[in-house]
């Protein structure tokens, strides 16, 4: 899984990178914005698998209704006004559902060698032009979620389920109501929530490589909570319910593996380089 993980993250790094020194050798891009959406029918506890394009935005919000709903922004950018139009045929996503699993990929002209042999006769100036595609899309409240993007940001509200997600660049934020989280984020900030009660789901476990993650928990959270930070930073602790599950092993700024309340649920954190901040939800009045 880690193998998996980081083979993802090294791959949106390649095209990235590409992306950014094609954009460097052509400052004077024109621009073209258009916009897809589909709608079909999908049922609860299914499995929805979303692929983002190397720079782009995702928004997932869950609901009642039994659909998925996509919205698509697609920006593709080149020297003149053929080449747009071109690009716009060519960069979009593909939809891939059936019974219980729904999968969204987006594609365009990243790389010359991954192309069909039928687009291989493309010009080459058109081969790792920078595009764009935001998405909004809404799926149904219980289903499982694996997202993976490259430089954006994510939003997660309202999906309870086994929720995955891969970014690199980017401000993520995830409010969880249920189910279980596993997310390995690049660089960025990321913003995790979950509601004022005993969390009935499964592990959660976020890293990231560098910068900033807050965790807003419930004050009273009963939980098994383990946070760090590897390299540079520190935590930010505002919780007062913490125990050292080990007494060898005490609380500090860089290192805790206690439990919280009476224990529960493993709650896992870990920044590379940065800051990690702990913050209660105070209740209601």
């Amino acid at each position: 899984m880690k193998t998996q993980k980081l083979f993802r993250i090294a791959l949106f790094v390649l095209i990235l990178t590409s992306a950014a020194f094609v954009s460097f050798a052509q400052p004077q891009l024109l621009k073209r914005t258009t916009y897809k959406t589909d709608k079909f029918d999908f049922g609860s506890g299914g499995t929805v698998e979303i692929t983002g394009s190397p720079i782009g935005s995702i928004r997932v919000e869950g609901g009642a209704k039994n659909e998925i709903e996509i919205s698509a922004e697609i920006e593709v950018q080149a020297s003149n006004e053929a080449d747009l139009a071109k690009l716009s045929e060519l960069t979009s996503y593909v939809l891939d559902d059936t019974p219980g699993r729904a999968s969204i990929t987006s594609f365009g002209l990243n790389d010359r060698k991954s192309l069909p042999k039928a687009l291989k006769k493309l010009p080459k100036n058109l081969i790792g032009l920078p595009y764009k595609i935001d998405y909004v899309i809404k799926v149904p409240r219980y289903c499982d979620l694996q997202v993976d993007g490259g430089k954006g940001d994510l939003s997660i509200t309202g999906v309870e389920g086994a929720i995955k997600a891969n970014f690199l660049i980017g401000d993520s934020k995830i409010s969880l109501i249920g189910g279980g989280l596993n997310a390995t984020f690049g660089t960025g900030t990321v913003d995790v929530s979950m509601p004022d009660r005993s969390w009935r789901g499964s592990t959660i476990d976020v890293a990231l490589s560098s910068g900033t993650i807050s965790v807003h928990l419930p004050a009273n959270v009963s939980a098994d909570l383990d946070a760090s930070v590897v390299k540079t930073g520190s935590i930010e602790n505002g919780l007062a319910n913490l125990k050292p599950r080990d007494r060898k092993i005490p609380i500090t700024d860089k290192l805790i593996a206690a439990k919280a309340g009476s224990g529960g649920v493993a709650m896992k954190f870990t920044v590379g380089d940065g800051t990690l901040k702990l913050i209660p939800i105070a209740k209601p009045q």
